[in-house]
């Protein structure tokens, strides 16, 4: 580079032309459940939060379950001497992994046992807050899981139960199932609120495995054929009386695929059973046009799509336009940010957690 060059290039950035700095407005929130020795591979510096997947509970207690889990949440917490401002939170649960919580929280003992555990943990790890994974109180979530009314109130016990056990500067967080269901029925939303940092709204798998029709899995809008939607649940919280800075919504680093049991040729809505998922960052192989598909845009959705050209299969998806809109919206709408499942599933270079964080990441 000529002098002359680089004094004025030195010059530009001293008086601020260049005007766009990094941002603390939003948090960028991803749940990391891949090995540990992957961990490395992707740039965490773009995260404010990132969060451990998953432990259980075993005699009333938050679980980890291998000593692999150990290593990956310290591998975690060492990111913070990069990045002092990361969170490294634990999570409970998940798809499948909270079978005793309808039981353990339905006593107060329960509840005291379980929160003491969590600040036990994370002051061991020195992790910075949990994330509840309850997939779900009052409804169905997995098969077999015990379900019941009294999940609710005592949701909102265990909630204070942590608060109280862990104190004001630990972030209590919970993902939040984003269709109607769980919406009208799972949580005491105005109860739990003073008690909570943030809400994860998983505003993906809203045309999941149990599904017998296609559609799109993580809309930001709701159409004329799905209510189902990023947009619809939002709506739904803020009238509820959930602040906006602490609804968090959600990206799918991944895809789903449908195939239709009778039609001979795929299209968005038809009578469907769920195939399998599949992650964004195989996509460029996996929707192919060598591969039989080719690629759509709903815009009523704001969401992408592809249809097999000879076989009756549909696969619902995010992509970089799709997660940019998301992350404008979040903006417009003056939310708390954005958090994604999840991080294995994404590029080590230029993915969909590059996009989202070139829009909430920095302030202009």
């Amino acid at each position: 580079m000529k002098a002359g060059l680089r004094f004025i290039l030195v010059f530009m950035l001293g008086v601020g032309v260049f005007t766009k700095t990094l941002a603390k407005d939003y948090r960028i929130i991803g749940y990391y459940a891949g090995p540990s020795d992957r961990m490395n591979s992707f740039d965490v510096g773009k995260l404010t939060h990132l969060i451990y997947c998953f432990g259980g509970i075993k005699a009333s207690k938050f679980h980890l379950w291998r000593a692999e889990d150990t290593v990956t949440i310290h591998k975690m917490v060492g990111y913070k001497k990069q990045y002092p401002d990361l969170k490294i939170m634990l999570s409970l649960g998940g798809w499948g992994g909270c079978g005793p919580c309808s039981e353990t929280f339905s006593t107060e003992e329960g509840r005291t046992t379980f929160a003491r555990s969590v600040r036990e943990i994370s002051s061991y790890f020195k992790t910075d807050g949990i994330d509840a994974d309850w997939e779900y109180p009052v409804i169905a979530g997995y098969p077999g899981h015990r379900y019941h009314s009294e999940d609710k109130p005592n949701f909102t016990a265990l909630l204070r139960a942590l608060r109280q056990e862990c104190g004001p500067g630990f972030e209590i967080s919970f993902a939040a199932g984003g269709f109607s269901a769980y919406i009208d029925s799972a949580i005491d939303w105005k109860a739990v609120e003073p008690d909570i940092d943030f809400i994860n709204i998983m505003s993906y798998d809203l045309v999941h495995g149990n599904s017998t029709r296609s559609g799109h899995h993580t809309p930001l809008y709701s159409t004329s054929e799905q209510l189902e939607s990023t947009d619809h649940t939002v709506n739904r919280l803020l009238a509820l009386g959930m602040p906006a800075h602490k609804l968090i919504i959600g990206a799918a680093f991944y895809g789903r695929y449908f195939i239709a049991d009778t039609a001979t040729k795929a299209s968005l809505y038809q009578a469907s059973r769920f195939w399998h998922s599949f992650s964004w960052k195989h996509i460029a192989d996996s929707l192919s046009a060598e591969n039989g598909y080719i690629q759509y845009w709903d815009a009523e959705a704001q969401a992408p799509y592809a249809l097999h050209q000879t076989r009756p299969i549909m696969a619902t998806f995010d992509n970089r336009k799709s997660v940019r809109l998301k992350a404008r919206y979040v903006r417009n709408r003056k939310l708390g940010g954005m958090m994604f499942w999840q991080l294995v599933d994404d590029r080590y270079e230029d993915g969909l957690l590059a996009t989202l964080f070139s829009v909430l990441g920095w302030r202009d």
